[in-house]
């Protein structure tokens, strides 16, 4: 399903002007969200962000255009997962942004499997860094490039997701996600500067650490201390909180983690009041 100047359409093809900056240089801006019952997971802060970063970026971005055609996506179905794009638009050859700019707006959807919701997944360490020095690394551009890579050696290697390192061997990220590393009754999260995205998930987790008797930190972790975690989790508006099992070599107890188990319940719960809809509805 495609929305594109206001119009759906029940496939993913449509006219693309081939100098679009989004297409020949990458030149903008995705988000990702679950959709439940016709109404987007978090929809103020999937359109926050989205709009924050094209201000970094210098993308005109207008919030209520796009939150209308969220809406008008998200009711096509019981279960999405919705990807919006943004773009700076069309421009002549060359790097330097078209001083007006026409950017372009368009979300496609698919459905979402309630079964990749809280699934276990297994890590496998890139050797491929994470650039922490660019501020793309904080922004969910549309060059994802080593992204690509490491998901190609993960999946060569037999394990599901990419773990990133940045340029100073710190832990940053999944190739699809936030991580999370559990010290007892403290949850770590490495912190934006370390060249992470301000996930949406990873944020409503840290708010709900609290409530499941745990003291929620953002600092810097070695892959060494990460690895020597009593549990890890992966997190992404899609997947929402997955259990990491392995991380190479390195087993961890997943699910059966009782601080695991207890976030997952409440982020279930959040997910459904946000959607109104029932837990049971969410995984």
């Amino acid at each position: 399903m495609l929305w594109r100047d206001g119009a759906i359409t029940p496939g993913t093809v449509a006219p693309l002007d081939h100098t679009d900056r989004g297409l020949t240089l990458g030149d903008g801006l995705f988000d990702t969200g679950l959709a439940l019952g016709g109404r987007v997971a978090f929809e103020d802060a999937h359109i926050a962000r989205l709009v924050a970063s094209a201000e970094i970026l210098g993308i005109p971005a207008e919030p209520e255009r796009i939150r209308a055609a969220m809406r008008a996506v998200a009711g096509r179905g019981e279960r999405l997962a919705l990807r919006t794009t943004l773009t700076r638009g069309s421009g002549p050859r060359g790097l330097k942004p078209p001083e007006d700019a026409h950017p372009t707006l368009f979300i496609t959807a698919a459905p979402s499997a309630r079964s990749a919701a809280f699934a276990p997944l297994r890590l496998w360490s890139t050797a491929i860094a994470r650039n922490d020095t660019s501020p793309a690394s904080r922004l969910k551009t549309l060059g994802y490039g080593d992204a690509v890579l490491a998901a190609r050696e993960a999946a060569t290697a037999g394990f599901d997701e990419a773990l990133f390192c940045n340029t100073k061997a710190r832990v940053a990220c999944a190739g699809t996600g936030n991580l999370f590393a559990l010290f007892g009754a403290t949850l770590v999260t490495p912190p934006l500067e370390d060249g992470v995205l301000a996930g949406i998930i990873r944020a409503e987790v840290l708010g709900l650490a609290a409530g499941c008797g745990l003291r929620a930190e953002e600092r810097s972790l070695g892959l060494p201390e990460f690895l020597g975690a009593d549990a890890v989790v992966l997190t992404n508006s899609l997947r929402l909180l997955s259990p990491v099992t392995a991380i190479g070599d390195n087993a961890f107890p997943g699910a059966g983690h009782e601080a695991v188990a207890s976030l997952m319940a409440a982020l279930r719960a959040r997910v459904a009041q946000t959607c109104g809809v029932a837990e049971e509805t969410v995984a």
